[in-house]
């Protein structure tokens, strides 16, 4: 079943991106019914959370040099598709919405990166006046016709 929508062809950049960018690194990622395991070791995940929209790229180099420091051996962070898709098939991945360079920066501290690509984001993260039910998803979104936002239908889907 193909769908051509902006939430699922982000979706699907999003997960292009980050297979693309960890490729290099041959890492296999999987669960033995009792822990993950990265390249066949068992690991325990412990991670912390950086909003890359939320801090300059000259930041990131310094927020996760700490977060290492403190312990974590993960950054996650969500994949805010309305800041990424401000209007309808006008992507922007520049300055602080430079999803690459933040994943690239989280890997040179030799830390794993969890993507969390929504579309619905819980981290205040506003929409505007629906901002309770709409965190993360586009403006514009609301505006086509037919759509339910977070429901499973054609317009939305």
């Amino acid at each position: 079943m193909g769908y051509s929508c902006s939430c699922c062809w982000f979706s699907v950049w999003s997960i292009l991106c980050f297979f693309y960018f960890w490729a290099s690194v041959a890492t296999q990622v999987s669960y033995d019914r009792r822990a993950v395991t990265i390249d066949g070791e068992r690991k325990i995940i412990i991670s912390g959370s950086i909003h890359y929209p939320r801090s300059t790229p000259e930041m990131w180099p310094s927020l996760i040099q700490k977060s290492k420091s403190g312990g974590l051996n993960t950054i996650e962070t969500y994949v805010f598709w309305n800041a990424h898709e401000p209007q309808r098939r006008q992507y922007d991945f520049s300055g602080n919405l430079d999803l690459v360079r933040f994943l690239k920066t989280i890997q040179e501290q030799s830390l794993y990166a969890i993507l969390r690509i929504g579309p619905y984001i819980c981290a205040e993260w506003n929409y505007g006046y629906l901002s309770i039910l709409c965190k993360g998803l586009p403006v514009w979104l609301r505006n086509l016709p037919g759509t339910r936002i977070r429901t499973y239908n054609e317009v939305f889907m």
